[in-house]
């Protein structure tokens, strides 16, 4: 079971403003947000991520209110090499949303033409259609990999992810308390392939913009105290 929001606070570079891919009719294109391939490395930021999840976000994310040995086991098992998972950092570099895109495999395990999409968003990154973007890019990332079905399996309650899915014009079928989403992709293009390029540098080097800005700031504050050290409470701040 999966679900879909988001937050992020970049700074970023200039970007080209980016949307849906322009194969999808009626979605509006929205603001630009740094989105990140994420890999073996990050994964301890992921769990932090998704341990932070309070117990509703948790059961909407993964259809049941998932404890903390069964998130654990979840990140464990996370195939970097196999599927894709995007993230969205703040300029601390705090992990905030991330989508997980399985790629499905065949009885025989061979690659299906069918991903499953799943999303979470801290609490404190809501309302800013974090979750609509990385809808669109994953959209994206799976069409350039020949993925012709993108699913996304929700509780029937969870609105908001069924809402995104509906708007990019996926076809829902509820049953009881489940639903399912299924949306047919366009062909994978030149002009996909090239978006998904600039996308992805583009967030790459935000994503190291932010890590200097990081670094600097730690000197900054390890300077700052060292200038302090043999002074009272009382020492000037300027």
């Amino acid at each position: 079971m999966k679900q879909i929001d988001v937050q992020g606070t970049a700074q970023a570079p200039k970007a080209p403003v980016s949307g849906p891919p322009s194969e999808l009719p009626g979605r509006p294109r929205l603001a630009w947000i740094p989105i990140r391939s994420l890999s073996e490395r990050h994964r301890s930021r992921i769990l932090a991520h998704l341990l932070e999840l309070p117990e509703r976000d948790r059961y909407l994310r993964f259809g049941y209110a998932a404890s903390d040995s069964q998130i654990t086991h979840y990140v464990d098992q996370l195939d970097f090499d196999r599927d894709e998972v995007l993230g969205v950092f703040n300029r601390r570099l705090r992990l905030l949303a991330m989508a997980h895109l399985a790629y499905l495999t065949t009885h025989d395990g061979r690659p299906a033409t069918k991903a499953e999409f799943g999303v979470s968003v801290a609490a404190r990154a809501r309302g800013r259609r974090y979750g609509s973007r990385l809808f669109d890019l994953a959209v994206l990332h799976a069409r350039n990999r020949g993925v012709q079905t993108l699913i996304v399996h929700a509780l029937s309650e969870n609105t908001a992810m069924l809402r995104i899915a509906r708007n990019a014009g996926a076809e829902v079928v509820r049953e009881g308390g489940e639903s399912e989403a299924s949306l047919r992709l366009p062909p994978e293009t030149l002009a996909s392939h090239v978006e998904q390029i600039v996308e992805d540098s583009a967030a790459e080097i935000n994503y190291h913009l932010k890590n200097q800005a990081r670094r600097v700031e730690g000197l900054l504050h390890t300077l700052a105290g060292m200038a302090g050290l043999g002074h009272g409470d009382d020492s000037p701040t300027s």
